[in-house]
């Protein structure tokens, strides 16, 4: 794992499901946690076994993983974030807008595409979260599988500020919302 001896703050694994992206993700997390170095590693998989990996239970909140002194771990829940996301844009609409119509917003934000939107949401809260960059060196992003990952930019500019892992390439669309992402990543003091 020669990237690791000049590991980006930010390091993302991306590729089809099944072929070592938690495995490598971990692995990675680990030798720079032995190195001395403050870790988090973030899965955004819906359907994430990084705690089976890890042998411990994870939460949306960094977890310790003992006996890996500096390694944390979480776990973005998508569909936790798809509904915290909906009763976000829909809250200022009830009791200003007939019923009906909140009912149809909420039946069109229940999409498999709002809860990647949300996911990403809370993913690119990590890049932009001061108390992060406070507390953690390096933070590492187990991606959902390809047809899942990052949707919302073009991986051409992330990959313009940090290293990617990836075993195939990764199409993603845009984001209005999420543009500060990669000009998080490629400031250097976070």
């Amino acid at each position: 794992m020669i990237f690791i001896d000049n590991a980006a703050r930010y390091l993302f694994f991306a590729g089809k499901g099944g072929v070592g992206k938690t495995s490598i993700a971990c692995a990675s997390a680990v030798t720079l946690a032995d190195r001395g170095r403050n870790v988090l590693i973030v899965s955004t998989d819906p359907a994430s076994n990084l705690d089976a990996v890890l042998g411990v239970a994870l939460s949306p909140r960094p977890t310790p993983i003992l006996p890996v002194s500096r390694l944390f771990a979480l776990n973005i829940d998508p569909q936790a974030a798809a509904k915290e996301y909906r009763e976000r844009l829909i809250a200022p609409y009830k009791g200003v807008l007939p019923e009906a119509e909140v009912a149809r917003m909420e039946e069109r934000l229940a999409s498999a595409c709002s809860v990647e939107i949300a996911a990403f949401d809370q993913f690119s809260g990590f890049l932009a979260d001061d108390e992060v960059s406070r507390q953690f060196d390096h933070v590492l992003f187990d991606t959902a599988p390809t047809g899942h990952t990052l949707r919302h930019r073009e991986i051409n500019s992330v990959t313009k500020y940090t290293p990617v892992v990836a075993t195939s390439p990764v199409r993603m669309g845009r984001m209005k919302k999420c543009n500060h992402a990669p000009i998080v990543i490629s400031d250097g003091n976070r």
